[in-house]
């Protein structure tokens, strides 16, 4: 796929700045400076944790069920449509929004909310453009598998 196994160029380098960004950020508000930590007085620790947990769990599952694009022993020739890729067509960035979103929860941390829209958006762009790729290489396999297969959000009552 024109050199780069379908990925977006600068998609790696993309996630590992903008994990540390997060991080940075996420760590400083949530333990240190706490500016945008308010909402945590009000959402009890547990319904965080709650949150948190199932967050983990499934961005898990994701990662897990996802690795078999990345896996060199195992990489996939073809359309996937098996595991997480049964329910959303980018199962491993999921699970990074995900974890995102369960840390940003667990400590209420506003600022880092924010940012996870920012990192969604990057996401989003790297996905679209992964995607097109794929349409190029495998035209209407691909494109039956996007009409069952939601990009982010499973497809209720579509059949896989």
């Amino acid at each position: 796929m024109k050199g780069n196994n379908g990925e977006h160029p600068f998609g790696d380098v993309g996630q590992l700045v903008l994990l540390g960004l997060f991080l940075v950020v996420w760590v400083g508000d949530s333990f240190f400076l706490r500016m945008s930590t308010f909402l945590s007085d009000y959402v009890p620790l547990y319904i965080r944790l709650v949150v948190l947990g199932l967050a983990l769990v499934t961005a898990a599952y994701l990662f897990m069920s996802g690795h078999i694009v990345v896996s060199h022993e195992r990489r996939a020739t073809g359309v996937i449509s098996t595991g997480a890729f049964r329910y959303v067509r980018h199962p491993l960035y999921l699970g990074c929004i995900l974890f995102y979103l369960g840390l940003s929860v667990a400590t209420a941390s506003l600022f880092s909310v924010a940012l996870l829209g920012v990192i969604f958006v990057f996401y989003n762009y790297i996905a679209s453009y992964e995607e097109k790729l794929l349409d190029d290489r495998f035209a209407e396999h691909y494109g039956s598998y996007k009409k069952r297969t939601g990009k982010w959000v499973p497809r209720i009552g579509i059949g896989g």
